[in-house]
């Protein structure tokens, strides 16, 4: 079992992440992570960080620790709601704004490079390869979650 292809799916999948995060981190100056919150704040405005971890399916340290950053950067603001103190709310500033058109475009070409060679039929079949890996990892937390409650 430790050769068979099915451990090396996994394992490719596992560098291939790695690969990725910190390529795109050297290449972007920003990790994937914290371009996603830019992006999820660049389109809804202001946000609560609580609801903000929902949408990205972030841990709760790491999104804080995600934004401790882009505030120590300049990129977002966080405030207390003034309906419900316990309610810490997240915005980007007029920079992290600014840089957003550039770290899009710069997201673009980055994943058009990784893609190179791809035809649209490769890119569609791998896409699906993926969802339903997905699939099935939900399917894995899910059952584990159940025979957890019972």
């Amino acid at each position: 079992m430790p050769n068979s292809k099915e451990t090396k799916v996994l394992l490719l999948l596992n560098e291939l992440v790695v690969n990725i995060e910190t390529t795109f981190g050297k290449c972007m100056g920003i990790s994937q992570s914290r371009l996603e919150i830019m992006i999820q704040l660049f389109e809804c405005g202001e946000i609560s960080q609580s609801q903000l971890q929902k949408t990205l399916k972030i841990d709760s340290s790491a999104i804080t620790r995600h934004l401790q950053q882009l505030e120590l950067n300049g990129k977002i603001n966080r405030r207390k709601s003034e309906s419900d103190n316990r309610i810490t709310l997240v915005s980007l500033t007029d920079l992290g704004k600014d840089q957003m058109s550039g770290l899009w475009n710069e997201k673009i070409v980055f994943v058009k490079n990784m893609l190179e060679g791809f035809s649209e039929k490769e890119i569609d079949l791998t896409l699906d390869y993926l969802n339903r890996i997905q699939i099935n990892m939900n399917k894995i937390n899910s059952d584990r979650e159940n025979k957890g409650t019972s």
